[in-house]
C-alpha cells in the first residue's frame, strides 16, 4: 500500500473559476475521504447479487437517481457543478438509479460528489480502480489542476503506484507490513522503484497450441443479442462465439455493457432469457435451471463483492463456491474441506482460516472471492475486474494462478479489466464493447 500526497500543478485549461469571498469559506476546514472498493457508498442490507439487473425490484423512494442525489449537495458554484458533470461525462447518467450504475460509473459519481464542495483535504483510497483509461486520465488531470489553483491537499492511497502514479504527486510514503516508511520525493521514489517490465500483450493466433476452431466445442454463442432498459440501450445486435479453450479479455469504456454481458451469461440478468444465447450447446430457456447454468461457471465481480456482506468465516465464503450461494453453505465433505484449504493456500490466504470475512481487508475479501471462483475447478471462469484493490505482489500471484489453471486445454476464460498490466499471458482473444 502506498500513501501519495500531491499538491503540484498540471496544465489544464477547462476549469477557470474565480470564487467570491463569500464562497471561499467553503474551501477551508473541509475534509473528504472516500474508499473506492466494491461498494455503492452505503450499507444496503437489501442488496442482493442480481438486484442491479432486476429493475422491477427498484423502489424509487429507496433508490434515487444520480441527478437527484447530486442536486442535494451544495456546490461552490453551479458553473463548477456543470463543469464536473461534463468533465466526467455523467450528464447522460443523471436520470439513472444509483443501483443500476456500473462499477466504473459508480466511481465517477462518488468522485463528483466529493469534489462538488472542493474540500481542503481530499483523501482517496484506490480512486482509479474500475475506471477506464480516459476517465483515469481525466481524473488525474483534474486533481492536478485543482491542487494548483486552490489550497487543496490530496492524499492518494494506491496499491500499485508504478502503474498509476500521477504526475502531480510530490511525495510518497510506503506502508509495508503495517510499518510506515520514510517520506520520499516523487523523484527519489521513482529512482528507487524497480518497475518490472510489462510484457506487451500480443493476441496469438487461435490455432496456436490448440486444435482448429471447427474441432473445438462451442461454449457460448449469442445471436443479435440486445439488452435495454427503457430508452437506454446497453448491448445491441451482439453476435459472439466462444469456443472451448478460448481466453478472452473483454474491454470497453465504463458503461459499455461488459458486466451486463457477463450477467446474461451467468443467468443473473432476467433479460438473458429473452435473448438468443447458447451455453455449452444448450439454448437459454430450454428448461435448465439457474443452478444447471452456474455449476459450470466460476465467477467473481464487483457486484458479488458488494452482495457478499455475510458475517461468516473466510473459509465458508470460499466453500460457498461449491454450491453457488452467497452466504449459506451445506456441510462439507472431507474432500471439499481439503480442496478449500488447497485454494486458500494457493491464493496466499491460508492465514485467514477461522477469521470473519467482514473483519478482513477489502483486498483479502477479494482473494477469498477469487478462491471461491476456482474451488469447484469449473470449465468456464468469468472474472469481472478480479484484481480490484490488490497490490502488485498479489496481482502477480493471481495472474500466475490464472495462467497455470488455463494450461488445461478444456478450460475457458472470460475476463474484464481496464489495465493491460493485469492481463494474464494466456489471453488470445479480445472483445471490445462500445456504448450502445
Amino acid at each position: 500500500m502506498h500513501i501519495l500526497n500531491g499538491e503540484s500543478p498540471l496544465p489544464f485549461s477547462s476549469i477557470s473559476y474565480d470564487f467570491s469571498p463569500s464562497e471561499r469559506p467553503l474551501l477551508s476546514d473541509n475534509i473528504k475521504s472516500i474508499s473506492f472498493h466494491d461498494s455503492y457508498g452505503s450499507s444496503d442490507s437489501s442488496y442482493y447479487l442480481q438486484k442491479r439487473w432486476n429493475q422491477q425490484d427498484i423502489d424509487p423512494e429507496d433508490n434515487p437517481t444520480l441527478g437527484r442525489v447530486l442536486q442535494r449537495i451544495p456546490a461552490i458554484s453551479e458553473d463548477f457543478r456543470e463543469e464536473l458533470y461534463r468533465f466526467f461525462c455523467i450528464e447522460p447518467m443523471l436520470d439513472q438509479y444509483l443501483i443500476s450504475l456500473s462499477s466504473g460509473e459508480l466511481r465517477k459519481y462518488q468522485l463528483v460528489k466529493a469534489l462538488l464542495t472542493l474540500p481542503r483535504v481530499l483523501m482517496l483510497d484506490n480512486p482509479f480502480i474500475g475506471l477506464d483509461v480516459q476517465t483515469r486520465e481525466r481524473l488525474s488531470t483534474l486533481l492536478g489542476e485543482l491542487s494548483k489553483r486552490y489550497p487543496l491537499s490530496i492524499i492518494l492511497i494506491l496499491p500499485r503506484p508504478e502503474d498509476l502514479l500521477p504526475s502531480f504527486i510530490t511525495h510518497v510514503i510506503e506502508v509495508k507490513d503495517l510499518l510506515v516508511g520514510p517520506k520520499w520525493t516523487r523523484e527519489q521514489y521513482l529512482q528507487n522503484l524497480a518497475i518490472p517490465g510489462v510484457e506487451q500483450l500480443e493476441m496469438r493466433a487461435a490455432i496456436e497450441n490448440k486444435q482448429e476452431d471447427c474441432a473445438r466445442a462451442e461454449i457460448i454463442r449469442t445471436r443479435k443479442m440486445r439488452i435495454a432498459y427503457g430508452g437506454r440501450t446497453i448491448l445491441q445486435t451482439l453476435d459472439w462465439v466462444v469456443r472451448e479453450g478460448d481466453k478472452w479479455i473483454i474491454s470497453g469504456e465504463n458503461g459499455s455493457g461488459k458486466s451486463t454481458l457477463l450477467s446474461c451469461i451467468c443467468a443473473d440478468n432476467p433479460q438473458s432469457y429473452a435473448c438468443d444465447i447458447e451455453l455449452f450447446s444448450r439454448r437459454r430457456g430450454s428448461g435448465e435451471s439457474i443452478w444447471d447454468i452456474k455449476r459450470h461457471i466460476g465467477y467473481v465481480s464487483p457486484e458479488m463483492h458488494r452482495a457478499y456482506q455475510k458475517d461468516i468465516l473466510a473459509e465458508e465464503v470460499v466453500a460457498s463456491g461449491f454450491f453457488d450461494t452467497v452466504g449459506s453453505i451445506r456441510r462439507l465433505s472431507d474432500e471439499q474441506e481439503e480442496i478449500c484449504r488447497k485454494w486458500m493456500k494457493c491464493f496466499g490466504i491460508e492465514h485467514l482460516y477461522g477469521r470473519r470475512y467482514l473483519r478482513i481487508s477489502s483486498g483479502e475479501q477479494r482473494l477469498c472471492l477469487l478462491a471461491r471462483a476456482f474451488v469447484k475447478e469449473p470449465p468456464l471462469l468469468i472474472l469481472d475486474e478480479p484484481m480490484h484493490g490488490l497490490d502488485a505482489q498479489h496481482s502477480a500471484r493471481v495472474r500466475e494462478i490464472i495462467d497455470a489453471y488455463m494450461q488445461d486445454s478444456g478450460k475457458t476464460l472470460l475476463m474484464v479489466s481496464h489495465f493491460p498490466s493485469e492481463y494474464p499471458s494466456c489471453i488470445d482473444h479480445e472483445l471490445h464493447l462500445r456504448k450502445g
